[in-house]
């Protein structure tokens, strides 16, 4: 059991619908354009496929879908990766408003269409009745053998996009590697001529005092010498002055006793007075005095003033640019470097070739199982004597999927050499080589439910009988639910559905009933003779029903009503 219930309400013209499914082989039936794939429909919506607001039925706010589960074992951990709860039974729910905004959860938690879709991956496979279609297209073809082998291509395409990238990364080294030489010319000539001058940091201000101090030295000895004078003179310096009014001050303060204070005041400036004095004279035996190191000064700040200039850079900056020069030119001898790129893509490319390789062995194991089992399907679809091939050829170039080439033969009949099944198949035949490939692939699965939409079109008579034996068979062991106008396929099903349209004031609108008995009977009367049943229709239809072996009485259900 898989598939437990689905709930509707307000989903394209069916107002409210509740249904139980049973294990099996269930199949839906109906009317031309009653809605047969409703429910199909329905359930894509709720497993993540794109939401419109064309589902809101006319007149609704919006659509509600839930589809309950039983959790299969093989989901449980991708439920707890993604942080939702897991439990016997899986609930999904969507709905989807009048503007076509969509929300989802899954076990009551909020979720994203991409997580229905991952889990939908898990629980359905649904196989529509275009199904033939994608057997024209390499990579539907591909991805079918891989899954056949029980391989994935995912490796080998990562392995191929390193290698890519690692291709490009050294092209472009290589292709700038012109202009990436004369960068390294001119920051090298650049290097070598701000390197003769080998600036420090810090030299440039230490440079720029030295210069100004030497620059004014003389003024500064002719300074001190003539301060000197001033204080040394005999007749008019300032100590011999200061000494004689200490004297006078001095011989007098017997009689007034202020003079004292005003002598010491003196003697204090006086003594002040000859350490200045002291303190020149000591300058001028040691005056920096130097005109060869100024000139030596002089020449090398022309050096740095010149090199600031050129390079529009204050001459402080030039280290720190001397340095930001090196630092490219670094950068630049790395790129330039092809070794490493070329080491890398040697690299990539032996792991590509190494996953390609291990993907083209798989394959080339798994082709003639696969040939081999539809082949097998095939005789019983009417297609006595045909041959299918899955046929593996090395690609032109290598891609993202490999090395190889995957293509899909067939020979419709006995003698025929295989051809592209698009270039000799009918479109009859198209849907029985289809439906042989479904059977053949649907028993390989894990997901617990497959479902037929419609994928019968274009058969009938004993092959139509044969489809039904076929989708009876794989209700044995999985879910199955049938979407038919084939009442041959009907007779085989363990459970009948019948979807049905009325038309009332309030619109139209769809319902889906589980029939058993004479109910089942008439339906099958009305699928064989047309809407009106004879007693022919009738006989024929419990005599298809007998020979199938589903005439038993299956489990009554509340049947969804509008």
């Amino acid at each position: 059991m898989a598939l437990r219930r689905i709930t509707l309400r307000d989903f394209v013209i069916v107002q409210a619908l509740e249904l139980e499914l049973d294990a099996g082989f269930t199949v839906l039936t109906g009317e031309t354009g009653a809605g047969k794939s409703i429910l199909i429909d329905a359930l894509q919506l709720a497993l993540g496929a794109r939401a419109e607001a064309g589902v809101v039925r006319e007149g609704a706010h919006k659509t509600d879908i839930c589809a309950e589960f039983d959790c299969p074992a093989h989901v449980l951990p991708w439920l707890q990766e993604a942080g939702f709860d897991g439990d016997d039974l899986l609930l999904l729910r969507r709905t989807v408003d009048a503007q076509g905004k969509s929300r989802a959860w899954i076990n009551a938690t909020p979720a994203t269409a991409a997580q229905l879709r991952a889990l939908g991956d898990m629980l359905l496979d649904i196989h529509g009745q275009h199904a033939w279609q994608s057997l024209t297209r390499p990579e539907s073809v591909r991805g079918l053998l891989d899954a056949f082998a029980a391989v994935s291509a995912a490796e080998t395409a990562a392995r191929w996009a390193q290698w890519r990238a690692d291709q490009k990364a050294l092209q472009q080294a290589s292709q700038a590697q012109a202009g990436w030489q004369q960068e390294r010319e001119r920051l090298q000539w650049q290097i070598g001529e701000v390197d003769k001058l080998a600036p420090a940091a810090g030299e440039w201000d230490e440079l720029d005092a030295q210069h100004r101090r030497l620059s004014h030295a003389q003024a500064l000895v002719d300074g001190a010498d003539g301060a000197i004078r001033s204080l040394q003179d005999d007749e008019t310096g300032a100590l011999a002055g200061l000494a004689r009014a200490h004297a006078l001050l001095q011989a007098q303060e017997h009689i007034e006793p202020e003079f004292a204070n005003l002598a010491e005041i003196l003697s204090s400036s006086l003594a002040q007075a000859s350490d200045v004095l002291r303190s020149l004279q000591s300058y001028l035996r040691r005056a920096p005095l130097d005109p060869q190191r100024l000139a030596a000064l002089d020449a090398r700040m022309s050096l740095w003033m010149g090199l600031a200039r050129r390079y529009k850079r204050p001459p402080a900056q030039l280290p720190a640019l001397l340095d930001d020069w090196k630092a490219q030119l670094r950068q630049l001898d790395s790129a330039t470097d092809l070794e490493p790129l070329q080491a890398a893509q040697a690299a990539s490319a032996k792991a590509y070739q190494a996953a390609a390789r291990a993907l083209s062995v798989a394959r080339a194991k798994a082709a003639p199982r696969l040939s081999t089992a539809i082949t097998r399907a095939m005789q019983g679809l009417g297609m006595e004597g045909g041959k299918f091939e899955v046929a593996v050829s090395k690609a032109q170039e290598p891609a993202a999927h490999g090395i190889d080439e995957v293509a899909f033969l067939v020979a419709a009949h006995p003698g025929m050499s295989p051809r592209p099944v698009g270039k000799v198949a009918s479109g009859g035949e198209l849907s029985r080589i289809s439906l042989a490939i479904s059977v053949t692939t649907s028993e390989l699965g894990l997901a617990p439910t497959l479902i037929f939409d419609e994928v019968d079109a274009g058969v009938g008579g004993a092959v139509a009988e044969t489809v039904g034996r076929l989708m009876q068979q794989l209700g044995q062991a999985r879910q199955v639910l049938a979407v038919t106008h084939l009442p041959q396929v009907a007779a085989c099903a363990h459970r009948h559905l019948v979807v049905t349209k009325q038309k009332g004031a309030a619109g139209t609108s769809s319902t889906v009933l589980a029939v058993q008995g004479e109910q089942r009977i008439a339906e099958m009367a009305r699928m064989l003779g047309g809407e009106r049943a004879t007693e022919t229709t009738l006989a024929h239809a419990r005599e298809m029903l007998g020979a199938a072996g589903t005439t038993r009485q299956t489990r009554q259900t509340s049947p969804g009503q509008d």
